[in-house]
C-alpha cells in the first residue's frame, strides 16, 4: 500500500524495477540465473554470492550453453526450449546436467523459463541440485549397508539354528536379566518333556522342582563368574529326572546372557571316559608341576604346583613372562630343552635348579614334551622336586666320586703341584661329562653351557678320551 492507501501495483502487475536491484533479487532467490538468446547463447550470467560452485560460470557469457551441456541434457534442453519459443502452455522445469570445459566437474541443476522482454531473450532460473543429489546418495548407501548387514545377520543366524540343532547336547540361552529363556535346541525340548511353544518365553525357573526364580538365576550367574566349571544339580519339574546345569556368562547387544549346558545325571558314567576333563583334572589338582610355553619361552599358563614351587600367588603374574627367568641358567636351559624337545618330541629328567622372585634355588628334574597348537609349536614342561626323589631314591657312588679317591691316594706318593693340576683334570673332566649328558651330546648347547667356544670344547673332548665315547653311543 501507498501512504495515500492505494494498491502499490493492481492486477499482478509489478512496477518497473532497476536493472541493479533485479539482477540482485535474482542472485538471491536462485543459485544461478542464466540470460540466453532464443538460440541458446548466453547473454549474461547471475550467480548467487552465497554458492560459491557457480562463481566461475561467468566465462559461459557469449557461448552456447550447449557447449556446457552433458549429451543427453542437450537433447532435454533443445527440446523444452523448442516447447517455450512455441509459446504454448507453461513450461515445465527441467533438470540439467553441466559440465565444465575439461569435462570433469559436473553439477544437476533445475532451470525454470521465463521471458524478460521483447528481444527475445530468456530468463532460466536455476536451483543447484547438488546437495539433494549427494543426500540420495547418501540414503542409497545407508540402504545399501542395511541390507548387507541384514544379510550378514540372516547367514549369522542361520549358522546359529544350525549349529543349535546339530549339537547333541542339551543347550539353554537365559536372560541373566529375566530369567526367561530365549533358546532352548531339539536336545533341550527332549530333555525337559516340553513343546518350543511352552519352553520359550518360560521362566528358567519353571522347568524345575524346588527353585526359586531369583535363587537360581544368581546362583547360576555366580558359578559362570567363579569359573570353577563345577555342576548346579537340579531336578526336572514333571518327571524328576535329576540333571547338572553347567553355565556359561558372556554380554550381547548390552545384555547379559547365560549359556545353560544341561547333563543328565545317569549320564555321568559316560563322562568318566572324557579325555579332557580327565587331563584337565590331572592339570589342576595333580602333584607334578606343569607349565605350557611357547616356542619364545612365554609362559602361556601353569597350575598351581607350579605356583608352589616359585612362590607365586597367582597364574596371572606368571602369563607373559619367560620360563627362563624362573630357570638357574636362564636362557641356556631352556635354549638346551627347547632344542632337545624340538628335535626328538621329547625330553626326560633334566636336572636344573627352579626359583621364584622371593624363594631360593630349588633342585628339579624337568621333562619336556612338544605340541603341536595348529601352525604353532608349545612345549609342555613337567617339573619335579628332585629334592624328595633324592630322599626317595639315595644316590650310588659315582665314577667321579672314584676319581677323587684315586687323587686322595696321591698324597705322599706326588708332589702338592702334581696332585693339584690332577684334580684339576678330574673336576674339568666331570664338568665336561655333566654338561654333554645333560645337553644329550649337544655339543653346540654343552660349550654355551660351560662358557667354551665349540674348538675349545672338542680339544678337552679328545684330552679327556669323551669324544670318541659320544660317537659310539650315537
Amino acid at each position: 500500500m501507498t501512504s495515500r492507501g492505494t494498491k502499490y501495483w493492481d492486477s499482478g502487475a509489478i512496477p518497473l524495477i532497476a536493472p541493479e536491484i533485479l539482477g540482485d533479487i535474482i542472485a538471491q532467490v536462485a543459485d544461478v540465473g542464466v540470460v540466453i538468446s532464443d538460440t541458446g547463447t548466453v547473454l549474461s550470467v547471475l550467480v548467487n554470492p552465497g554458492n560459491p560452485v557457480f562463481k566461475s560460470l561467468v566465462r559461459w557469457e557469449n557461448n552456447d550453453l550447449r557447449g556446457f551441456l552433458t549429451d543427453e541434457s542437450i537433447t532435454k534442453f533443445d527440446s523444452r526450449l523448442a516447447e517455450f519459443l512455441e509459446g504454448g502452455t507453461p513450461v515445465r522445469p527441467i533438470e540439467l546436467n553441466h559440465l565444465d570445459s575439461e569435462k570433469k566437474w559436473g553439477a544437476p541443476v533445475r532451470y525454470s523459463f521465463h521471458r524478460i522482454g521483447p528481444d527475445g531473450a530468456i530468463l532460466l532460473l536455476g536451483r543447484d541440485l547438488q546437495p539433494i543429489a549427494e543426500m540420495q546418495q547418501q540414503l542409497v548407501e545407508a540402504q545399501l549397508a542395511l541390507e548387507r548387514d541384514y544379510e550378514a545377520q540372516r547367514e549369522y543366524d542361520t549358522r546359529f539354528r544350525v549349529l543349535m540343532e546339530s549339537a547333541s547336547e542339551a543347550v539353554l540361552f537365559v536372560s541373566a536379566q529375566t530369567g526367561e529363556i530365549t533358546e532352548a535346541n531339539t536336545a533341550a525340548l527332549t530333555l525337559l518333556d516340553r513343546t518350543s511353544d511352552d519352553v520359550l518365553k518360560s521362566q528358567l525357573s519353571d522347568c524345575f522342582e524346588g527353585r526359586k526364580r531369583g535363587d537360581l538365576i544368581e546362583t547360576l550367574a555366580a558359578q559362570a563368574i567363579s569359573q570353577l566349571n563345577k555342576t548346579i544339580t537340579v531336578a526336572i519339574r514333571g518327571n524328576g529326572r535329576t540333571v547338572g546345569i553347567y553355565p556359561t556368562m558372556f554380554r550381547a547387544a548390552g545384555e547379559r546372557v547365560i549359556l545353560c549346558r544341561l547333563l543328565p545325571s545317569d549320564e555321568t558314567e559316560v563322562r568318566v571316559n572324557d579325555l579332557s576333563r580327565n587331563l584337565q583334572g590331572l592339570y589342576q589338582d595333580g602333584p607334578e608341576a606343569i607349565a605350557f610355553v611357547s616356542d619364545t619361552g612365554d609362559v602361556l599358563s601353569a597350575n598351581d604346583a607350579f605356583l608352589d614351587l616359585i612362590d607365586v600367588a597367582h597364574d596371572v603374574n606368571v602369563r607373559g613372562r619367560s620360563f627362563a627367568d624362573y630357570l638357574q641358567r636362564g636362557s641356556v636351559d631352556f635354549k638346551v630343552m627347547a632344542e632337545n624337545a624340538a628335535r626328538a618330541g621329547k625330553m626326560r629328567n633334566y636336572a636344573t635348579k627352579l626359583a621364584g622372585e622371593y624363594g631360593s634355588p630349588r633342585a628339579v628334574d624337568i621333562s619336556v614334551t612338544k605340541l603341536n597348537a595348529g601352525s604353532k609349536v608349545m612345549f609342555a614342561f613337567v617339573i619335579r622336586d628332585a629334592a624328595r626323589s633324592e630322599m626317595a631314591h639315595p644316590k650310588s657312588a659315582s665314577a667321579t666320586d672314584e676319581s677323587m679317591r684315586s687323587v686322595v691316594e696321591l698324597v705322599g706318593s706326588a708332589s702338592l703341584k702334581d696332585i693339584v693340576a690332577e684334580t684339576t683334570n678330574v673336576v674339568e673332566k666331570m664338568c665336561i661329562e655333566t654338561a654333554v649328558e645333560l645337553t644329550m651330546n649337544n655339543r653346540v648347547a654343552a660349550a654355551e653351557m660351560l662358557g667354551l667356544s665349540r674348538q675349545s670344547l672338542y680339544v678337552k673332548l679328545r684330552k679327556f678320551d669323551i669324544l670318541s665315547r659320544g660317537a659310539e653311543e650315537e
